[in-house]
């Protein structure tokens, strides 16, 4: 029943239809994960929440794929996290300016009122 439910996950980010997983579709499990997109009784659930290995089962190159996906989400959260504090600070600036530009309106509004 493991095998099933592991081709099953597969199946869930498998885009190029080819039964296996590349580095993409591995990552693809992350960003799913951090998005909301799995279920909680999901085996890419249990895959995503997986924060450790066991290199004498998994081998070195396992253990080193493995290191790399987890730096690589790592690195995609973060400029993810970058970009929104990116967005923020150009929406705080322009309401400055907004704010500026109706001080000086109201301003000269001032001076023809007299």
């Amino acid at each position: 029943q493991t095998h099933l439910g592991l081709k099953n996950m597969i199946r869930e980010v498998d885009e190029d239809l080819d039964s296996k997983l590349s580095f993409r579709e591995f990552l693809l499990i992350f960003r799913k994960a951090a998005a909301g997109e799995l279920q909680e009784d999901s085996g890419l659930h249990a895959l995503a929440r997986l924060s450790e290995i066991d290199v004498s089962t998994e081998g070195v190159k396992g253990a080193k794929s493995f290191f790399e996906a987890k730096v690589q989400a790592i690195h995609d959260a973060s400029r993810f996290e970058e970009e929104i504090k990116a967005e923020q600070e150009e929406k705080k600036k322009q309401a400055e300016e907004l704010k500026q530009r109706k001080a000086a309106f109201k301003e000269l509004q001032s001076t023809f009122k007299q």
